[in-house]
């Protein structure tokens, strides 16, 4: 069975920094793209960044020059660096990852609080 295990979530404050890790486990075949989306209270869930296999890299509009989503494809793990935190950051943030043979996967999620 295949999942994703988030880690690295927290309390910060305002301007602050906090690195999240995600690591797929199981009989893994390939990963293509893999992810991170965030979901605040009464909101609907949003891109942060994706990742592909190659490397090439996408960003949602508020965390451009902030974030910085990286892969290590031997780990089978996506990390996001995140600098400057505003109390907005503050979601609950989920890994996502495209396996090759089990498709779209999400991760359980981790909270990241940034206070003023």
């Amino acid at each position: 069975q295949v999942q994703l295990v988030e880690s690295g979530g927290g309390l910060v404050q305002a301007g602050g920094s906090l690195r999240l890790s995600c690591a797929a486990s199981g009989s893994i075949f390939s990963i293509n793209a893999m992810g991170w989306y965030r979901q605040a209270p009464g909101k609907q869930r949003e891109l942060v960044a994706t990742i592909s296999s190659g490397g090439s890299t996408n960003y949602g509009d508020s965390v451009k020059g902030r974030f910085t989503i990286s892969r290590d494809n031997a780990k089978n793990t996506v990390y996001l660096q995140m600098n400057s935190l505003k109390p907005e950051d503050t979601a609950v943030y989920y890994c996502n990852a495209d396996f090759e043979l089990f498709g779209n996967l999400w991760g359980q999620g981790t909270q990241v609080t940034v206070s003023s």
